[in-house]
This record gives C-alpha cells, sequence and structure tokens, in this order.
C-alpha cells in the first residue's frame, strides 16, 4: 500500500483545517475524530466518513478498525507517523484520525429534558458536559452564539463519542426560544432554589453558564427560574461541567 509522505496532500490539508477555526469546519461541513475509541464510536454510530488516515503505530485494535472500514469501502490512507504527528491534537497520537460529515442528528419532536451550555468556552469543559449530557440521558442539547465550537477537535475528544448520539445544535437565542415551547427553562445560579427542593420531573430545559462570567443577560431573559446546588464546604462555587453534571443527574434522581 502507498505511503502519503507529503504534507502537501490535498487530504491531509483538508485534515489540518478542520482541526483549526470553526469556519473551515462549517464551510467544509465536516470534523475530526481521531484515536481509535472515537472512530469506533463513529462506526458504532453509522456515521458518515470521508476518509481516514493512520500510521504504522497503530494499535492491533486499530488495524483491525482499519480492515473493516476499507471492507465496507470507507476510503483510508496510510501515512507517515512523522505527519499524523504533525496533524494530531493530542500529545501522543494513536495514530488514526477520522474526517466526518458535519451531519448533526436531528431534533427530537417533544424533548422533555435540554441542556443549554451558555459562554462555555473552554473546550474540556464543553465536552464533559456533551458526555454527561448522553449519559443523563438528555434530548438534545442547544449551543448559544457565546460557546466555543461543539465540534472543535478537543470538545469532540472530551465528549467521548456523545457527538454520534446527542442532537447538538448552535442557534442564535431567538432560533433557540421556538425549541424552548412548554418548558420549564432552570439557570445555574448561586441564589437560585436549592435543586434539592426543586420539582425537576416536569419538561425542562437547564442553562449552565461558563466559567468566567457565568449565563448570559440573553440566556436569563429567557429563564423561568434560577437553580443552584447546596454546598456545605467552603468552595464558593463548581467548574461548569460538574455544576452541569450535577444538576443533570438530580434531574434523572428525580425523574426514576
Amino acid at each position: 500500500m502507498e505511503v502519503i509522505t507529503s504534507a502537501q496532500n490535498s487530504k491531509l490539508k483538508l485534515a489540518r483545517s478542520l482541526l483549526g477555526r470553526p469556519k473551515e469546519r462549517r464551510d467544509a461541513g465536516a470534523f475530526v475524530a481521531e484515536g481509535v475509541r472515537l472512530v469506533e464510536e463513529a462506526v458504532n454510530a453509522s456515521w458518515l466518513m470521508q476518509f481516514v488516515l493512520f500510521d504504522e503505530t497503530l494499535s492491533e485494535r486499530g488495524q483491525s478498525q482499519v480492515e473493516s472500514l476499507r471492507s465496507r469501502g470507507v476510503e483510508v490512507e496510510q501515512v507517515t507517523p512523522e505527519l499524523m504527528k504533525s496533524l494530531s491534537d493530542t500529545e501522543t497520537s494513536q495514530g488514526i484520525l477520522a474526517v466526518l460529515t458535519l451531519s448533526p442528528i436531528p431534533y427530537p419532536l417533544s424533548p422533555t429534558f435540554l441542556l443549554i451550555p451558555d459562554q462555555i468556552r473552554d473546550p474540556g469543559n464543553l465536552g464533559t458536559l456533551l458526555r454527561s449530557a448522553d449519559a443523563a440521558g438528555v434530548d438534545a442539547v442547544l449551543i448559544p452564539p457565546e460557546t466555543t465550537d461543539p465540534f472543535g477537535p478537543k470538545v469532540v475528544r472530551a465528549g467521548m463519542g456523545a457527538h454520534f448520539r446527542l442532537p447538538i445544535l448552535s442557534l442564535s437565542w431567538e432560533e433557540m426560544v421556538g425549541k424552548l415551547a412548554g418548558l420549564q427553562i432552570l439557570v445555574a445560579d448561586m441564589d437560585g432554589e436549592s435543586c434539592w427542593q426543586m420539582d425537576l420531573r416536569q419538561p425542562l430545559a437547564l442553562i449552565v453558564g461558563g466559567e468566567a462570567e457565568g449565563a448570559s443577560e440573553s440566556a436569563r431573559k429567557l429563564a423561568n427560574e434560577k437553580i443552584s446546588i447546596p454546598m456545605t464546604g467552603k468552595t464558593e462555587s463548581l467548574n461548569a461541567a460538574v455544576a452541569g453534571s450535577v444538576l443533570m443527574f438530580e434531574v434523572v434522581r428525580q425523574r426514576k
């Protein structure tokens, strides 16, 4: 099999651009999933793949994935380890990277549990929130304008496959209003009512604000009520991903 050795190869150039700015991903209608586990998750979800790049350092598990993809007609190309390392968004590349079509899962007909991560700018935090939302059975995640791109490489990696199971829609606040009809809209806030006292069994949307400034003015205007997490220690606040996860699982607990 021929090995790609040129950094100017069109597939490498595309993958490199997709690892960069959100605009490149939107324009190309594609994003990158890196690593054996993420590629497996994409395959399990029957996600549309444009092509896959791998190198000789790929593990046995990854190699069998490559063979399986090739047998399904997916375009698979081998590159040198140096080129893969230059592409990789991680410290140590796992030797495999897939370019996937950017086609989010359709919005559900009548959702009863939505997450709105507002002004979340840290990719790791957003990815963790998506992973928790997936685990908590959230119906869809609505991404407002001030939040980092959910299909950025670090977010996809931290999401651990949530992107392939969860409807994730980037919307303006005006567009969001139409999606929230009939839902109670709660914003996480230290001054809110305790999540242990509040009835979370009715259809709801949960807004979790960013690490620095909390929820935006637009989010607060949209919300009906504030919700908080009781804390008995001396810490004043929680990381956004932790706070969002605690609140989502309180919804799960009450609904069980």
